[in-house]
């Protein structure tokens, strides 16, 4: 079946090719009434602009960018991600605006991604997650000036709009509430130690063992199940081993009660579990799981609106979201 074009809108209509052009990229030249039906008939024949079409004309893309850092795999087990993935696709779908999303090895990569999407007009601006210290990406963004909003901070970004939540509160919380159970020995398995979000919490993780007479034991990992595992057995079968352990996320958490499991140690008998972002995986386990709980649905369509807005022309600022809070369930309990 042929492609609708603009000659068969403009035969249908009974107008010039140039008045369906400024019709549809909403320019000068046409009365509402033509305008209207020429939108009405492209809207009817199927008709999209290609995108070379698109950067010809400076029409807007209806599109936002995401591009993600991490491997491909991990999308598939990540409940963050689907959760902050369905809040944009809550506000984005709403104004009619799709959301493109591309998987990349590097931050490197990740900015020629930025600078091809934007010289193409494939997109009208981009969310970023993952900010690091020094963001390569920060820069560029600002020097291409691509509408964008940061998830993730606070850092510095300099007139690029952030949008972030309290870790180090939340963590404080999650440490007394362990301590106040009677541990003693608390360990924490932490995601990417390059990201500002994990730095921050291992300040805070750091700063309350300390002020309460605790030595703060963090082994690193990558979000992953696999090197959530490597990581607990490592803590697991040390001499002094925890009593209790913090997960970065929830994946990591799941596989730390199995491990736990196969090394015959009961939770929350002999370890206690807390993990961070409560999805469905934290209920459907058993015992299920103590986590740090908040809106990633929300988070995400929270990022979304601020994006839109920046897009518009709109003055945007850095935003603090609501902290995760603590949700005890079966996988705490005083240690034996």
């Amino acid at each position: 079946m042929k492609r609708p074009t603009i000659a068969d809108i403009a035969r249908r209509a009974g107008v010039s090719k140039g008045a369906v052009s400024y019709a549809l990229n909403g320019q000068p030249g046409v009365s509402e009434a033509t305008r209207q039906r020429i939108v009405a008939i492209a809207q009817e024949i199927g008709f999209n602009p290609n995108s070379a079409a698109r950067a010809l004309s400076g029409a807007s893309a209806r599109a936002v960018g995401l591009t993600l850092c991490r491997p491909a795999r991990i999308l598939g087990i990540e409940p963050w991600f689907m959760g902050l993935i369905s809040g944009f696709e809550a506000e984005l779908s709403a104004r009619s605006y799709a959301l493109t999303l591309q998987v990349v090895a590097t931050p490197e990569l990740e900015v020629e991604v930025y600078r091809r999407w934007w010289g193409e007009r494939r997109i009208d601006g981009v969310i970023v997650t993952d900010l690091r210290e020094n963001d390569i990406r920060i820069p560029v963004l600002q020097q291409l000036q691509l509408p964008a909003v940061v998830i993730g901070g606070p850092g510095e970004t300099g007139n690029i709009a952030q949008i972030w939540s309290d870790d180090a509160g939340a963590i404080t919380e999650a440490v007394r509430y362990l301590v106040a159970l009677g541990h003693r020995r608390i360990a924490r398995v932490s995601g990417l130690p390059g990201l500002l979000h994990t730095q921050a919490r291992t300040r805070a993780f750091n700063d309350i063992c300390t002020s309460l007479g605790l030595e703060a034991t963090t082994v690193p990992s990558d979000y992953t199940g696999e090197e959530g595992s490597r990581a607990t057995r490592r803590l697991l079968i040390d001499t002094e081993r925890p009593t209790a352990i913090i997960y970065d996320n929830d994946v990591m958490a799941v596989a730390g009660l199995a491990v736990a499991q196969e090394m015959g140690l009961a939770v929350p008998g002999d370890l206690s579990i807390v993990a961070w972002d409560d999805s469905p995986l934290c209920s459907l386990v058993h015992p299920p799981l103590t986590a740090l709980s908040r809106d990633i649905a929300e988070y995400g369509a929270h990022a979304a609106r601020e994006l839109l807005a920046t897009i518009d022309g709109k003055q945007v600022t850095n935003v603090e979201a609501g902290p995760a809070q603590l949700t005890p369930r079966g996988s705490t309990a005083p240690p034996r």
